[in-house]
């Protein structure tokens, strides 16, 4: 992927290099050393910039200031590549759903104050 690449898909997604950075699970200045050239993402990071394109704005992880630590780690979840993997898996395989459903069934969820974890 070219620097030029990297600047649009920025732009596509809405986002600072901060931004795809944390969403990517490295450090900012990877992201600003290959739009200047200096590096260039591994095969893994070229995917994971991919399925980010093709989820669009709303799956970068966008952290206010006053979200800290695990305060905003429910959704921004939702821009990690490797969760939608498992979806994509869940959706293929019948009996891995049946057991991911059995277990979910002992874990609870922000709206419900009785199981949440």
């Amino acid at each position: 992927m070219s620097p030029s690449e990297i600047r649009e898909l920025r732009a596509t997604l809405k986002c600072t290099a901060r931004e795809l950075a944390a969403t990517l699970g490295i450090d900012h200045s990877e992201v600003t050393a290959w739009e200047q050239g200096g590096r260039f993402p591994t095969k893994k990071l070229v995917s994971d910039m991919v399925k980010l394109s093709l989820l669009g704005p709303e799956a970068i992880c966008r952290k206010s200031k006053r979200q800290t630590g695990n305060a905003a780690r429910g959704t921004s979840r939702l821009a990690d590549p490797a969760l939608w993997e498992i979806i994509i898996k869940l959706a293929e395989n019948p009996a891995f759903f049946d057991q991911v459903q059995k277990l979910s069934e002992s874990y609870g969820h922000s709206g419900d104050p009785d199981k949440s974890q």
